[in-house]
């Protein structure tokens, strides 16, 4: 999609020498340093601009593939700025991509960040214990309303220099949509929606400001969802007419739960029943169960996978029922860059940690000691630095940047709006995101997302060095391998009922940067906060 152009035939001698020397010399180390403290001094004359797309994306609270108001205003900020936009790419309408080219040649380098929330976390900002906004409403329970922010500052501050200094290049900006159903990325990546991209820097929500390279822990992953379909009948005048579809998902279930005991312990697998039936007195003709299959590697998960679709062919041999499965979607294992992240952890120690208050880090004791954390030490203080890949990771979470990872160099750059050792996916993670300490987060990485940036432009060793470490150290022996079929489809119906349900009571409590400064003078919730511990009600 973002394939390279060549020179113009029309254009003057003189300006094809000046597009190709900007694309192809190196700069000096001097000259670089002075345009990093440039792009440093764009990201803080946005800070206002951060804060406010920070809040306006949390007060939307949009699940995934719902992310309608989301898009719309990241895209409409983004367009304003000159990007030119492609909605509804891979057939997913709030999925889109963000286009802006200097010069003729130059790298292409992509920016993204996920954008979805968390079902029922919604959550006042700045107040340290439960206290929704909406009670059972969605909210952003793990902090994806804060990324984009990251994104699109450091891409306009580098927007800026790419003019003024004539460097050559194209940045590509797009969403993570849907992430918490690891339900997107596979799709634009099979689409070929990243043809022509360089590298890729991704940014995720964090508790410090950090990088890592080759395989961290945690897992790649697919989800599908088994839906088993059997007759109806009278649960009480004639159940031997019936054959039941719930019985089939729970004797899944209870076939799964009996294999899980002699799979590796790296795997992690869960489940939820979608669709369980109507009522007691109608034996259910249809029920489905949603599976999360999750390992290590790519032979892994395939295995995993393989497994359940032999218990749940079992199962409906056992009921007399039909089973068909459908992929909701996939992560590949994650493996970073490690050129890209030697240069961003560089440019991570010249940005440092922010300076938190005695507020915010009384705050942010309070949240972990109000929510049960075993750790009550507040907003991290020193950064964590660069460290080797784990000879045997861990096993964990997964994230669909993997597939992208497994396409072209990439990284992840996490940056500190969260509070540490909260409980992840949970309304206590919401806390802090359209808060000070949120906004901090913020402009810290979109400094350091910006250098990297510059970076990836300037030096073509490095894009060089990071092609290399692709080629022949990330994939010399393992390619990447596509877990979806050219007939599988993103699932965009996800979500809506509920978005239905709860969006008409949301709206009027979107933030309205016009009228407020923050959201939390929207909300009247004063900062820095002075009642740290719960009233009786919300224990």
């Amino acid at each position: 999609m973002f394939r390279k152009t060549g020179l113009a035939i029309t254009a003057s001698l003189l300006t094809l020498v000046v597009a190709q020397g900007a694309a192809a010399a190196e700069i000096s180390a001097g000259k670089l340093k002075s345009l990093k403290a440039d792009a440093v001094a764009g990201v803080e004359s946005r800070a206002k601009l951060a804060q406010v797309m920070n809040d306006k994306i949390f007060s939307f609270g949009e699940l995934g593939f719902q992310e309608v108001e989301t898009s719309a205003y990241i895209t409409k900020v983004l367009e304003e700025n000159g990007f030119t936009i492609q909605r509804g790419v891979s057939g997913i309408p709030t999925a889109w991509t963000a286009t802006w080219t200097h010069g003729q040649g130059g790298p292409t380098i992509a920016l993204g960040s996920d954008i979805d929330c968390i079902p029922k976390a919604s959550q006042k900002p700045g107040v340290p214990w439960h206290d929704p906004i909406i009670p059972g409403a969605p909210g952003h329970g793990e902090g994806h309303n804060s990324g984009q922010a990251v994104n699109v500052v450091a891409a306009l501050a580098v927007k800026d220099l790419m003019v003024k200094q004539n460097i050559a290049g194209t940045l590509v900006l797009w969403p993570g949509v849907a992430e918490e159903l690891v339900a997107g990325k596979a799709y634009m990546v099979r689409d070929g929606v990243f043809k022509g991209v360089d590298a890729t820097i991704f940014t995720h929500v964090g508790a410090n400001l950090q990088t890592t390279w080759g395989q961290p822990s945690g897992t790649g992953l697919v989800s599908v969802k088994y839906s088993f379909h059997g007759e109806s009948a009278h649960s009480a005048g004639a159940p031997w007419r019936g054959r039941s579809a719930l019985d089939a998902v729970e004797l899944m279930n209870i076939g799964w739960n009996m294999r899980r005991e002699h799979l590796r312990p790296e795997q992690r697998s869960h489940h939820v029943i979608s669709d369980g039936g109507d009522q007691p007195n109608v034996v259910p003709s249809e029920a489905t169960v949603w599976y999360y299959f999750r390992e290590q590697t790519f032979d892994a998960i395939k295995k995993s996978w393989a497994i359940g679709d032999k218990i749940a062919k079992a199962a409906a041999d056992m009921t007399d029922t039909k089973v068909s499965s459908a992929i909701v979607g996939t992560a590949a294992p994650r493996h970073f860059n490690r050129p890209m992240a030697e240069a961003a952890q560089k440019n991570i120690e010249q940005v440092g940690l922010p300076k938190w208050t005695e507020d915010e880090q009384a705050f942010a004791k309070a949240v972990q000691k109000n929510v049960g954390s075993t750790k009550q030490e507040g907003l991290d203080v020193k950064l964590k630095g660069l460290k080797p890949p784990e000879e045997k990771p861990e096993s964990g979470g997964s994230d669909d940047i993997g597939d992208i990872s497994w396409i072209m160099p990439t990284i992840t750059i996490n940056y500190p709006s969260n509070i540490p050792d909260l409980p992840g996916h949970h309304w206590a993670n919401a806390i802090s995101m359209a808060t000070p300490i949120a906004h901090k987060g913020v402009v810290a990485g979109s400094k350091v997302v910006a250098m990297t940036t510059l970076d990836l432009l300037t030096q073509p060793k490095l894009l060089a060095d990071s092609k290399a470490y692709f080629t022949n150290v990330q994939t010399k022996d393992q390619k990447y391998v596509p877990m979806l079929s050219a007939a599988d489809k993103p699932q965009t119906q996800m979500n809506a009922n509920i978005m239905a349900t709860y969006r008409p009571e949301m709206k009027a409590f979107y933030y309205d940067p016009d009228k407020y400064g923050t959201y939390l003078e929207q909300l009247g919730i004063a900062w820095p906060v002075k009642t740290l511990t719960p009233p009786a009600a919300a224990k």
